[in-house]
C-alpha cells in the first residue's frame, strides 16, 4: 500500500497489524449473517462491532429511510473520515460498508466505503449497473485475481464476479453509476502508472477513465499549491486519500469525501502538508444508466 495511503487510512486498520487475524464464521442463517455459531476475532474492532449487532436482522437494520443517502445531490456534502459506529453490516457476513450517498435499497446507485473482515467472501453476483472500485487498505480479491492497494478497478454492467479478501480491505465503491456504452474493463495499478504534470506548477495527474463527458483521476497536490478559482458544470467528487486538502470553505483530511454540486466554484490549495485526492468530474446530471423499477 503506498505510504500515504496506509497513513490517511489509518482507522481502518486492525490495532495489531504484527499478526494477521482470520475470522471464521459458523452456519449463515438465511439473511446472509452469521449464524449462533459464528466466531470472530474479537481483537478486531470491526468483528466486535458485528458481533455486537448480530442479534438484529438484515431488513431492520436496512429499513426504508435507508433508500436515500445524501440523495439531494444539488447539496453540497462534506464526510469525515468514518469513527467506527458509521459502518453498517451488509447482507453478507464480515462485511461493512459506511455510506455516503445512495438511492435505492440492496440495488441502488450507491458510492460507499466497503470493509471487508479478514477471510469474508460475497456469493458470485452480477453487477447491472456496474462498479466502480478505488482498493484502499489491504488485498481485495475475486476469480480474475488479487487486487492490493492502490488498484483502480472498472466492472462494466453485466459483469459479475465472486469478491473475497483474505487478509482484509477497505475499498471506495460506487454502483450504477455507468453511461450507457462504457463497456471497457478497467484495471489500473497506480503504484507504478505515470503522473502526467497538472495545469499550473505543484500539480500531477493520473488519468484514470474517462467516458461521455465523465472524467475520474487522482491528483497529487506539492505542498503549498495553488490552483485557479474554477466551476465545475457536471459536479465534481472528490475522496482525500493523503495529506490536507483546502479550498476557502475548509480544510479536509485524508479520508474525507466531498461531493460539490453542478455549477458550484471553488479556489483550491494545499499548504505544508500537500494532499492527494481521488476526483471524479461531470457525473452530477450525466445519463446514468437506469435503475430497474421496483
Amino acid at each position: 500500500m503506498p505510504p500515504h495511503w496506509k497513513a490517511g487510512f489509518a482507522h481502518c486498520a486492525r490495532p495489531d497489524d504484527t499478526q494477521p487475524h482470520f475470522p471464521v464464521f459458523g452456519k449463515l442463517a438465511e439473511d446472509g449473517y452469521p449464524s449462533e455459531q459464528v466466531r470472530v476475532d474479537l481483537k478486531d474492532p470491526y468483528a466486535k462491532y458485528l458481533e455486537r449487532n448480530k442479534e438484529s436482522t438484515w431488513s431492520e437494520r436496512n429499513n426504508m429511510s435507508a433508500q436515500l443517502v445524501n440523495a439531494d445531490f444539488e447539496q453540497r456534502v462534506v464526510l469525515l473520515p468514518p469513527a467506527l459506529e458509521d459502518w453498517v453490516p451488509s447482507p453478507m457476513a464480515g462485511v461493512l460498508r459506511r455510506p455516503l450517498d445512495r438511492v435505492g435499497l440492496e440495488i441502488a446507485r450507491a458510492t460507499s466505503l466497503v470493509r471487508y473482515l479478514p477471510g469474508s467472501q460475497f456469493k458470485h453476483h452480477t453487477h447491472g449497473g456496474g462498479e466502480e472500485i478505488l482498493v484502499l487498505e489491504g488485498v481485495f480479491s475475486d476469480e480474475l485475481g488479487d487486487y492490493p492497494a492502490g488498484t483502480y478497478l472498472r466492472n462494466p454492467p453485466g459483469t459479475g464476479h465472486a469478491p473475497h479478501s483474505r487478509d482484509g480491505c477497505t475499498l471506495f465503491v460506487k454502483l450504477w453509476q455507468f453511461t450507457a456504452g462504457d463497456l471497457q474493463p478497467v484495471r489500473i495499478d497506480t503504484r507504478s502508472t505515470q503522473w502526467r504534470p497538472g495545469l499550473v506548477p505543484g500539480l500531477s495527474v493520473m488519468p484514470l477513465h474517462e467516458f461521455d463527458g465523465v472524467s475520474t483521476a487522482l491528483v497529487r497536490w506539492a505542498p503549498d499549491t495553488q490552483f485557479n478559482p474554477h466551476s465545475h458544470p457536471g459536479g465534481e467528487e472528490i475522496l482525500v486519500l493523503e495529506g490536507l486538502f483546502r479550498d476557502e470553505l475548509g480544510a479536509y483530511p485524508a479520508g474525507t469525501w466531498l461531493r460539490s454540486p453542478r455549477w458550484s466554484r471553488h479556489t483550491p490549495y494545499t499548504a505544508a502538508e500537500g494532499a492527494t485526492i481521488y476526483v471524479k468530474v461531470g457525473h452530477l446530471g450525466a445519463k446514468l444508466l437506469a435503475l430497474p423499477a421496483g
